[in-house]
């Protein structure tokens, strides 16, 4: 994505003064809105010795509108920040908040037993906890004979 919205840039920064934002503030951003129709959740994803974990931040948004769909190795969030219009755009001074649909693809490490999972939404933190697939474990077998 970043070398796609570089080139959208016209080249103007190095990948390098893209993160570090040095030139960001002059160049403008109008790829912002040109590069994908919704924007990417940002998600963490950790195992422990039983479960895959998925955290995701999601302020703003009722439990209601997101819509999490899963498969033993993938994971679908997908919902909707709702802008609640007070003002004009043009009286915006700065406007770094994300508004709009937003969704993000996981693909798991492992196989889990999605079937099992649990979500939690506490604070504007979303929380997938999805038990490990038994069947991808390792079984000491004995010689008999």
């Amino acid at each position: 994505m970043v070398k796609k919205a570089l080139s959208k840039l016209g080249n103007q920064l190095s990948e390098e003064e893209f993160f570090l934002g040095s030139d960001i503030g002059t160049v403008g951003n109008e790829w912002l809105s040109e590069t994908e129709t919704a924007g990417e959740l940002a998600v963490d994803v950790f195992e422990t010795a039983t479960e895959i974990v998925l955290k995701a931040p999601i302020a703003g948004v009722s439990p209601e509108d997101i819509d999490i769909t899963a498969t033993p190795d993938r994971v679908t969030i997908r919902g909707e920040r709702k802008e609640e219009k007070e003002v004009e755009d043009s009286s915006y001074i700065s406007k770094e908040c994300f508004w709009g649909a937003f969704s993000r693809i996981v693909t798991l490490p492992q196989e889990g037993e999605v079937d099992k999972a649990k979500v939690s939404f506490k604070d504007g933190i979303l929380t997938l906890r999805i038990p490990k697939s038994k069947k991808n474990q390792s079984v000491k077998l004995k010689i008999s004979g």
